[in-house]
């Protein structure tokens, strides 16, 4: 699953923009970014790449509003056709949300030990879902990222993680026209590099925004 992540502005991350048809922008340094929290998301405006601010806890545009009552930071990628609030999301309203990281837990007879999830080069690009809610007089942009089973290198930290994209999935990825059968493909769980170093357990709360505390190795995983 992700459910913390960071962004540092970098040319990997203005380069992920342009693939998708934007003009970059530059995004401020945000350190352990945590769910309900506003967060920087790639989706499509009439037929325009778009950059938007949304909460980070899906609010379907059929709900009564935003709520916390369950947990929708996360979306199964497996089930989320059949999801009544991820089902339409899933077929017309795909995101994008950069990163340069991610936290992740293992948990040990210690209790949960985060790790920094880092790509070996480049920037991170989670697959979301997004929706629009409105009661007349407020508006909410919301999102939840997708999760798919870990690889085998990955599990030993945790047995979920974030779809992520690859840069010339992009644009397939955000096209609502896009058949779901390729959209299926993309959700396999991610071969292209990634690194794990533990890190001090302050990252443990969100009222924490400093950068990750590096307590072990790197490793690749």
């Amino acid at each position: 699953m992700c459910g913390r992540y960071n962004i540092t502005d970098s040319p990997h991350v203005r380069a992920l923009m342009i693939a998708v048809g934007m003009q970059p922008l530059e995004l401020p340094t945000r350190c352990n970014i945590a769910p309900t929290e506003q967060v920087p998301t790639i989706h499509v405006v009439d037929g325009k790449p778009t950059l938007s601010e949304m909460r980070w806890w899906l609010t379907p545009h059929w709900s009564d509003g935003p709520s916390q009552k369950y947990a929708m930071f996360n979306a199964r990628s497996e089930a989320a056709e059949k999801s009544r609030a991820y089902k339409g999301p899933f077929k017309y309203r795909r995101a994008v949300i950069p990163a340069s990281s991610f936290i992740e837990w293992q948990r040990t007879e210690s209790g949960k030990q985060p790790y920094l999830i880092e790509p070996q080069e480049g920037v991170l690009a989670f697959g979301a879902l997004w929706d629009y809610w409105s009661d007349g007089v407020q508006e909410v942009l919301s999102c939840s990222i997708l999760t798919t089973a870990a690889t085998d290198s990955f599990k030993h930290i945790h047995n979920r993680m974030p779809v992520l994209l690859k840069t010339e999935q992009l644009n397939t990825w955000l096209d609502e026209k896009t058949d779901l059968a390729d959209i299926y493909s993309m959700l396999a769980p991610y071969q292209g590099g990634l690194m794990s170093t533990p890190i001090s357990t302050s990252i443990n709360s969100g009222r924490v925004k400093e950068q990750p505390q590096v307590i072990g190795e790197t490793a690749a995983v």
